[in-house]
């Protein structure tokens, strides 16, 4: 109902925002506890209740919550400015196509959302190709691409959130193993971009760098990275850029406190999303949904490679139609948590095949949020940036790759 509800609404409306997803997931929960026939209205609803308060659910949505808070404070403060001035100006300057390239990465990386990376560097990318009197579609692509590197290997995202969580496992043991897919992509794709864009150089000047404003960043990818609770990470990062921010006066103590709260609004729409996914997931499971739905799509599968793929194939789809890799991964976590748990996957590499897989058909869709916002700030069409766009089918070729040659060993 949820799938058939927003896609079809869309296609019709032509545009996949034009349906509020809490509606969309809203009329699907009502409708999973109304067609629960054998069992008292009250019980539906207390069952519903169960499965959208479990403990991965509450702990996923505390996480989003310091997520946000974190993610804001640190725009407020200046962190993202700093970031994007201290790329940009260690950025080689006879490089632009591999340097925009990296530069996107690492923001990417640092402030943990595609968007924000598209945001702040396509004006630039597609100013550079203006005045340089190349394609502004491909130039934008190269940012495109390259936020989703970041979005994929990223300690803060939704996307990684969701995807740990559904599967138990913590995101630094994640990370490495993501590690092993978004590297070799990364890499491959960089060489391209230098070979395709050597002796080409920009004429933009980064302004003062004021390093200071970068360390929350780096204390939280590196806390994080050593394997410190994500929820003591990002509270630590909390902190960090509330002192930093009011020593550096870019606000009191009030003005930090608002940007933590406004943070905290921001993720409401994700909390409700989650809840009511986990409760309709949690009456489909009471009734059979969930054994039904696996014994269909396992039924050709005898081994971790056909779990593994089948799990891959579950997520693309489902991002495919709901054009959304956060909700693609919640909404097929559990499943996928089931299928890798019948057939011996190993969680850590679930979760990366659910992050890499959903980044992979996210950053290649035209209607999706990155490529739309792209293409609004470059003012193309999106459909001419996709024959551009190698990072996220490249990192989609690997992943296929690393499924089907049991890569990387140690956790196959």
């Amino acid at each position: 109902m949820f799938v058939f509800l927003y896609l079809v609404t869309s296609i019709v409306a032509g545009d996949f925002y034009k349906v509020p997803i809490t509606v969309a997931f809203m009329i699907a929960s009502i409708y999973a506890v109304v067609i629960g026939g054998g069992i008292p209205l009250s019980r539906r609803i207390d069952i519903f209740s169960r499965g959208a308060s479990t403990s991965n659910m509450m702990l996923m949505i505390w996480i989003f919550i310091l997520a946000g808070a974190f993610a804001n404070t640190a725009k407020v403060m200046g962190c993202v400015d700093a970031t994007i001035n201290l790329t940009l100006t260690l950025l080689p300057a006879n490089m632009l196509l591999a340097g925009l390239f990296l530069a996107a990465c690492f923001i990417s990386l640092s402030i943990g959302t595609s968007v924000g990376t598209i945001v702040a560097l396509t004006p630039i990318a597609a100013g550079s190709a203006e005045s340089l009197g190349m394609s502004v579609p491909m130039m934008t692509a190269v940012i495109v691409g390259g936020s989703f590197f970041g979005d994929n290997l990223s300690f803060i995202p939704d996307t990684t959130i969701t995807a740990t969580s559904t599967q138990g496992c913590k995101l630094s043991d994640k990370f490495r193993v993501n590690a092993f897919l978004a590297f070799p992509a990364a890499f491959l794709v960089l060489c391209l971009y230098a070979f395709m864009g050597s002796g080409i150089t920009s004429d933009y000047n980064p302004q003062n760098i004021d390093i200071i404003k970068v360390m929350p960043y780096i204390i939280v990818l590196l806390t994080a990275l050593f394997g410190m609770n994500v929820t003591a990470v990002l509270t630590l990062g909390i902190i960090l850029t509330g002192v930093i921010g009011m020593c550096s006066g870019c606000f009191d103590v009030y003005g930090w406190f608002k940007a933590m709260g406004d943070g905290i609004i921001g993720m409401g729409e994700l909390v409700i999303v989650t809840m009511m996914a986990a409760g309709m997931l949690e009456l489909i499971k009471e009734r059979g949904g969930i054994d039904f739905i696996i014994k269909v799509l396992t039924r050709h599968v005898n081994g971790k490679r056909g779990a593994e793929l089948c799990i891959a194939t579950l997520v693309a789809v489902v991002n495919v139609c709901t054009a959304n890799n956060t909700v693609a991964i919640l909404t097929v976590g559990q499943l996928s948590k089931k299928i890798g748990d019948r057939f011996g996957v190993d969680n850590r590499k679930c979760a990366s095949i659910l992050d890499t897989m959903s980044c992979c058909v996210q950053g290649v869709i035209p209607y999706g949020a990155q490529l739309l916002m792209a293409a609004g700030l470059a003012e193309i069409n999106p459909i001419s940036i996709m024959p551009y766009l190698y990072y996220p089918l490249t990192i989609g070729i690997i992943t296929i790759l690393a499924i089907l040659l049991r890569y990387p060993r140690r956790y196959s």
